[in-house]
């Protein structure tokens, strides 16, 4: 079973792909560093939480929603496996 932390990760990275913005461009609406992004979406880092408001306010969504997205994703998996 993946861990919430990569669950959030892929949420984040499926929503920049949709909106099309690369991860320089989506650092930079987020106020974070792109290498951050990175580490973030490959889901090494846990995310504090001003950071993780932020960068759902760049994907223009609630923290909220990002978070349902990413246990959504994480449930579908311990379904499968």
């Amino acid at each position: 079973m993946t861990s919430l932390r990569q669950a959030v990760g892929t949420a984040i990275r499926r929503r920049r792909h949709k909106l099309s913005l690369s991860q320089e461009d989506f650092a930079e609406r987020a106020d974070i560093h792109r290498t951050y992004v990175s580490k973030i979406e490959a889901g090494k880092v846990d995310v504090g939480l001003e950071v993780a408001f932020r960068v759902a306010r760049a994907l223009g969504m609630k923290l909220s929603a990002l978070i349902s997205e990413a246990e959504k994703s994480e449930r579908g998996k311990a379904r499968v496996a």
